[in-house]
């Protein structure tokens, strides 16, 4: 076991966790944030640079610090290291370098993107990024590119994160997508022009942190904020069956996987669960989804927040409780 204090907060972890790991475990702000890690997908982190951190101590044996940040969802913990996160100008400075970098290409069009009200990049940006912007130079500019349809590729979006790419190579052996050329030409697309269809090919709605990859059945259609999600499970032949139900009145407007605290799908699912269940009749309803009260979406008020305790959604109230 390695002991490790991370923002003066000290937890005991067993070697081989990286940093990010044991900052989750503590839980609260001192979790650095993600763009391209995905703890259910192997490789995934590295790449995007936000989850930078300061090692003030290397380990009880080399009290040196590293000379430079590091990912934290790379780096493994020794015994008697040190981190600095929220801590650290120096972090908070490079991480707003970071969203800077990443919003340099990225189109202003959160009043007409799907993913608006559950966008990592949104919540970044809110979080650690500046109030203008230096860029003026025209921003890079992606053809369309039809990929099948269920899925809406909007390559202006993405941040070349890799989740989708990770996806669909590790939860089926039909990959048809992945990142073609090099440098600031990169993209995301299909191969010769292929059509993104096989079984849990939805899954990259899901993991995508921005706006790139969103669900066609579900486009244009509502807000976030205006739907209400619902646990939901279907005796499924091919995944778990356990999703959320985005549902305005008794209509069914999407279906999602369901995700954990830190915004990761806990079970994927197939595209039959996705696409095609779209009637209560298909599912067996659990009751409202749990949601992070300082989201966005949690404004529909259908559970109420007493002194940081949830109390019972407003369909099951009576009116005495009322």
């Amino acid at each position: 076991m390695a002991k490790v204090t991370i923002d003066n907060h000290i937890i005991e972890v067993p070697e081989g966790t990286t940093i990010l790991q044991a900052a989750r475990l503590i839980g609260g702000e001192i979790v650095p944030p993600t763009m391209c890690y995905y703890s259910k997908l192997k490789g995934s982190g590295g790449k995007c640079r936000t989850c930078l951190v300061k090692v003030a101590q290397s380990s009880a044996k080399d009290p040196r610090p590293m000379p430079k940040l590091v990912a934290s969802c790379s780096t493994p913990v020794a015994d008697g290291m040190v981190v600095q996160n929220i801590t650290s100008p120096e972090v908070l400075e490079a991480r707003k370098a970071v969203v800077e970098f990443l919003l340099i290409n990225h189109p202003l069009d959160c009043p007409i993107c799907d993913q608006a009200g559950e966008c990592d990049l949104q919540n970044l940006s809110y979080e650690h990024g500046e109030e203008g912007t230096r860029y003026k130079e025209e921003r890079r500019e992606y053809p369309s590119v039809d990929i099948g349809p269920f899925i809406k590729l909007h390559m202006n979006r993405c941040i070349l994160c890799y989740r989708c790419v990770y996806t669909v190579n590790q939860l089926t052996d039909k990959r048809v997508h992945g990142v073609l050329y090099r440098g600031d030409v990169a993209e995301i697309s299909t191969f010769i022009q292929n059509s993104v269809e096989n079984e849990f090919s939805g899954n990259i709605i899901d993991v995508c942190p921005v706006g790139a990859l969103t669900d066609k059945t579900f486009r244009f259609k509502s807000r976030v904020w205006f739907l209400k999600p619902f646990s939901a499970h279907r005796d499924c032949p091919t995944c778990s069956g356990k999703v959320n139900l985005w549902k305005f009145g008794n209509e069914i407007y999407r279906v999602t996987g369901r995700k954990d605290q830190f915004g990761e799908v806990e079970e994927f699912i197939c595209n039959t669960c996705r696409f095609d269940k779209k009637a209560e009749s298909d599912w067996i309803i659990e009751g409202p989804a749990s949601i992070d009260k300082e989201s966005v979406i949690s404004q529909n008020h259908y559970m109420k927040i007493k002194k940081g305790s949830i109390i019972k959604p407003l369909e099951q109230r009576t009116e005495a409780q009322e």
